[in-house]
C-alpha cells in the first residue's frame, strides 16, 4: 500500500496487549524455540491453536521439520525468558529448565503458567509471517500470574 506508514501501525497495535509466548520444538539437532505473541485460540472442536512467525526466522525451519510444537505461557517473573527467546541465538536453552511435553517431546520450559502440546495441522502464507495451525493433543495450566506484552515493555496482570 503506498504511502502507508508501517512505524504508526506498529506503534497503534503496541496498545494492544498480549500475552507473552515461548514456542518451543524438538529439532533434530537439539531443542528449538521462539518468543510469539501473536498466538491465538482458534477452535475447540477441534481444539486448534494457531502463531504467526515470521517468514525470516531461523527457528521456524527445524521446527516446521519437527511436526509439533509446545505453546509455554510464561509467567510474571519469565521476563528473561522472553527476550532470551526473541533473539537469533544457537544457545537459548542453556541453563534454561524444560522436560518432553508428554505427546510431540517438544520443550515444556519449567515454571510457565501453562502449557499446550500440539502437532502441526497446517500452515499458510500471511504478509511477511506465516500462520502456524495446530491441533492440540494435550495442555495444562498452574498457578500464578502471565508475562504480558504493552508499549513494547513486559509487565503484569492486575485484578481489579
Amino acid at each position: 500500500m503506498s504511502g502507508f506508514d508501517s512505524a504508526h501501525f506498529r506503534t497503534v497495535l503496541g496498545h494492544f496487549a498480549t500475552g507473552v509466548t515461548v514456542i518451543t520444538a524438538a529439532g533434530s539437532d537439539g531443542p528449538v524455540g521462539f518468543t510469539i505473541g501473536s498466538f491465538v485460540s482458534v477452535s475447540l472442536d477441534p481444539p486448534l491453536v494457531g502463531f504467526l512467525p515470521q517468514k525470516t526466522s531461523s527457528t521456524w525451519p527445524p521446527m516446521a521439520q519437527s511436526g509439533a510444537f509446545c505453546v509455554n505461557v510464561l509467567a510474571a517473573e519469565q521476563g528473561e525468558l522472553c527476550w532470551r527467546f526473541a533473539k537469533e541465538t544457537d544457545d537459548k536453552f542453556a541453563g534454561v529448565d524444560w522436560e518432553p511435553a508428554p505427546v510431540t517431546g517438544a520443550p515444556r520450559l519449567t515454571g510457565a503458567v501453562a502449557w499446550i502440546d500440539c502437532t502441526i495441522e497446517a500452515v499458510s502464507d500471511a504478509g511477511d509471517h506465516i500462520f502456524v495451525l495446530g491441533r492440540v493433543h494435550d495442555l495444562a495450566a498452574g498457578e500464578g500470574d502471565p508475562q504480558l506484552f504493552f508499549r513494547g515493555k513486559l509487565g503484569t496482570f492486575v485484578q481489579q
